[in-house]
């Protein structure tokens, strides 16, 4: 891997967060709108709640991707954005209304305006999600040539490949709500609403599943090199992950394993990104190369160095911020969730606190950062720079194994 392809791995990653976290995200807005009526107010409540402390973090790894390829693949970027802009532009109007309408949630003055925004709110986050899974399939099934608007504006995102794409985009993100709201119910001690939430995962997954095996007729028919690419090689390796992750989590959410679910669910979803990443290349465009869409440089040794120090502040507070949720620490009480048959339990725990000092993490993340620095900065480019920039990368998430466990512990002596 040389210089020109790290941006676009470091993007690919970006990427997955984004279809990972973002995609729950919008799941629980879609069930949001999905859970109409007073007899489902706590459901709809559990997944209002469940939103607060990430829906605004999730777009951090769009902003990433945007800025990473706008940077590294100038030419692809332009490209892109120059024919998708249609399904890009309704991507963004989706995320402002929906940003809208989940603040104003809480200021609301009746159940009709409520019922407006609620619908408003599970809309655009219908939207966003499948308006970028059918930009992704414009470019996957090679209709955004080179070129400043030389793709059909309209064929481009309204094809076979991109409805396939948007809609596996919306039923994903539905599973991994499901899947993740059923986990946080049971550990806020809520057990209709997890009970609620699990036979509702169950059938997303089964329906996700089935159009993910479903649309590799579509992929062999309307984008022969992708199907080619998932049905061989790299390609065919994440499939299989995804299938065996998507059935692992169908097993856990059944067996009441909900934790691993969490976890295995994100995975199955993660693959997919991968799987069309490893077949897609080594073409970003038609006729254009990783090696041939990068900027110079100069330009990817300054963007490179730029994203290991800005990791340095935002992998600590992401991880601070998801672990918090994880243990819990956000979690509705048993009388905020109005469950009667939980208002008598104590709080859920939050697993074992960490009581010493994690040392291999530690004295991994110092050796990381004494050879990835020098290497980084003082190497001109190629091999070097790659294995300097990627020591960085893991001393930042070797440190925040090291600090962000006893950082929660501390706030929760505190509390």
């Amino acid at each position: 891997m040389g210089v020109a392809e790290l941006p676009l791995l470091l993007a690919l990653l970006g990427l997955a967060a984004y279809v990972v976290l973002g995609g729950a995200d919008f799941g629980a807005g879609l069930w949001y709108m999905a859970l109409p009526g007073e007899r489902h107010r706590r459901l709809r409540d559990h997944t209002y709640h469940a939103m607060g402390p990430v829906w605004e973090a999730n777009h951090v790894w769009l902003i990433f991707v945007l800025v990473v390829v706008w940077t590294a693949y100038p030419r692809a970027f332009g490209s892109i954005f120059s024919t998708l802009y249609i399904p890009l532009f309704a991507a963004a109007l989706g995320i402002i209304l929906r940003g809208t309408c989940y603040a104003l949630r809480g200021v609301v003055s009746g159940p009709n305006e409520e019922r407006v925004l609620g619908v408003i709110f599970g809309l655009s986050s219908l939207l966003t999600p499948f308006a970028l899974g059918a930009a992704i399939g414009g470019v996957a099934s090679d209709r955004v040539p080179v070129g400043n608007a030389a793709g059909d504006p309209i064929d481009s995102w309204l094809n076979p490949t991109s409805l396939l794409v948007g809609v596996l985009a919306v039923a994903t993100s539905a599973y991994l709500a499901a899947v993740w709201l059923t986990a946080d119910a049971e550990r806020a001690g809520a057990a209709h609403m997890t009970e609620a939430f699990r036979r509702r995962a169950l059938a997303l997954g089964a329906l996700a599943g089935a159009l993910a095996l479903g649309g590799l007729a579509v992929l062999h028919s309307d984008a022969q090199r992708i199907y080619d690419g998932l049905t061989s090689g790299g390609g065919l390796a994440a499939a299989l992950v995804s299938v065996a992750a998507g059935a692992a989590t169908m097993v856990c959410v059944a067996g009441r394993r909900l934790e691993a679910a969490r976890w295995s669910a994100a995975v199955a979803v993660g693959a997919i990104v991968a799987g069309w990443a490893l077949a897609q290349q080594p073409q970003i465009l038609p006729g254009l190369s990783v090696d041939q869409a990068a900027a110079s440089d100069a330009t990817l040794v300054a963007l490179l160095v730029s994203i290991a120090i800005g990791a340095l502040i935002l992998v600590p507070s992401l991880t601070l911020l998801f672990g918090l949720v994880l243990r819990g620490r956000f979690d509705e009480s048993p009388m905020q969730l109005g469950s009667l048959e939980s208002a008598g339990r104590p709080a859920a725990t939050t697993g074992p606190r960490t009581t010493g000092p994690r040392h291999p993490a530690g004295i991994a993340a110092a050796v990381c950062a004494a050879v990835g620095g020098p290497l980084t900065f003082a190497s001109d480019g190629g091999a070097g720079l790659v294995a300097g920039v990627i020591l960085v990368l893991a001393a930042v998430a070797a440190g925040a194994a090291y600090l962000v466990p006893q950082v929660a512990v501390a706030d929760t002596d505190d509390g």
